[in-house]
């Protein structure tokens, strides 16, 4: 039966204090309200076989050689892997189940029950890991056994997520309970109805200077001892409701600096923008840059934007009142619909979130074009992290940049206040729920 939690969850955003895990019964057959199962129950439909590798690799294979690939796993898994009662066993062996289906931002529940000694995991868009391993193994007490399962195991040390909050398993014989939020590259993790991860940055194993993918498999990794499975079952969630979780999760502190009615508290040529539903809205063929009337040290901005086909505007950062904010101010955090084809030969320093004409975004995290994008902006001395739907794409010194597009100096980027605005293009994009914090 679905709990009232459940239905809360299922139905809404999750938050710190929503995202409370629920204990599903072996027999459990229909996945709850909102779910899908990923585990039929009887076979292996629905899954192929990998190793430890880097998604991106076969994520970019063309649709024959994925096939070949995906048919040539598919006896090592029937070799080492088995449907029996609506749960799934794994001997300790063989390639990692799979799906065949790439997934973003989810809610995940699984149960687990594996043997003394046995190591396990699971992967999210096929990136290590969430962590699970015999929490009394001493030998491996010297790399964090005895803290328990649940954690990102591969993050960097000292790194949050890497170790979990709390020692959450139960003793061997007994199933354990994973519910896993994630969101952009932000995971959350219950175990056992115990929070073990909270919204940590889940780092990219195979190169770590990159995000995770924007999209992966569920992977089921065994090694060293068999395991058992049951109740898989995966919700994807929303942009609406992620970026109301994001938003939740990214702290208290923050001040409106747009009311939703009008332009009270801006500046600028703000009879080239306009108010819809909420949200700020550069007119088509118009543009400027309007900033607040407040100017900003070090801070924090968050807000939404929803772009149209082609769509160009840009942050004002810092920006002095006047000239161009890419230049005279500290710098423009650029708006921009990347799938465009007018846009297909940029320099890479012009794309969405990229500090224009600085320091190049990591691209492939926006939504599709007509949704909601929830950003986050830190801006602290010289430094700039922008954060797109939970997966930081610029986290740069522009201090330290020497080397500008088109060899065009930014003479404005070392200025340490100013005020915060959008730098219209003549492009209906539209900005809503912005909030700032200050940080000094």
């Amino acid at each position: 039966m679905l709990t009232s939690k459940l239905a809360s969850l299922a139905l809404g955003a999750i938050s710190a204090s929503a995202l409370i895990p629920l204990s599903l019964t072996a027999a459990q057959a229909d996945p709850p309200a909102g779910f899908t199962a990923l585990f039929n129950g009887k076979d292996l439909a629905g899954w192929w076989g990998a190793s430890t590798e880097d998604p991106r690799k076969y994520m970019a294979m063309s649709q024959d050689e994925f096939s070949k690939k995906r048919t040539s796993s598919l006896d090592d898994i029937q070799k080492h892997w088995r449907a029996e009662a609506g749960i799934l066993i794994n001997d300790g062996n063989g390639l990692y189940l799979t799906t065949d289906k790439n997934y973003g931002d989810i809610e995940l529940m699984i149960d687990y029950k594996t043997v003394p000694k046995a190591d396990s995991g699971i992967y999210l868009r096929g990136i290590p890991q969430v962590q699970i391993w015999d929490y009394t193994e001493e030998a491996k007490f010297n790399i964090g056994a005895n803290k328990g399962s649940g954690g990102l195991w591969n993050n960097s040390p000292g790194a949050p997520g890497k170790d979990p909050l709390v020692l959450a398993d139960k003793p061997f014989g007994e199933w354990n309970h994973f519910h896993i939020c994630q969101l952009g590259a932000r995971t959350t993790v219950y175990l056992n109805d115990k929070l073990v991860v909270d919204h940590a940055t889940m780092e990219n194993y195979f190169d770590r200077k990159l995000a995770i993918p924007a999209k992966g498999p569920v992977q089921l990794q065994t090694h060293g001892g068999e395991i058992s499975w049951r109740n898989l079952f995966v919700r994807e969630i929303s942009a609406e409701e992620a970026n109301k979780t994001l938003r939740q999760k990214s702290g208290a502190g923050f001040t409106p600096v747009f009311n939703g009615r009008d332009f009270e508290g801006w500046a600028g040529p703000i009879d080239n923008y306009e108010v819809q539903d909420g949200a700020i809205v550069c007119k088509p063929g118009k543009g400027g840059t309007i900033f607040t009337k407040e100017e900003y040290a070090d801070f924090i901005v968050r807000l939404e934007f929803k772009l149209p086909p082609g769509g160009n505007n840009g942050l004002a950062i810092r920006y002095p009142g006047q000239g161009d904010t890419a230049y005279a101010g500290m710098c423009e955090l650029q708006v921009l619909d990347d799938d465009a084809s007018q846009y297909a030969t940029l320099d890479p320093r012009q794309y969405h979130g990229s500090i224009y004409g600085i320091v190049a975004a990591r691209r492939g995290y926006q939504r599709p074009v007509g949704q909601w994008n929830y950003e986050e902006v830190t801006v602290k001395g010289s430094h700039i992290k922008v954060e797109l739907n939970g997966t930081v794409t610029v986290d740069a010194d522009v201090s330290k940049v020497n080397s500008y597009m088109a060899n065009s100096a930014h003479p404005g980027k070392n200025r340490t206040s100013g005020y915060f605005g959008f730098a219209g293009h003549s492009d209906p994009v539209m900005f809503r729920n912005i909030e700032i914090k200050k940080l000094n």
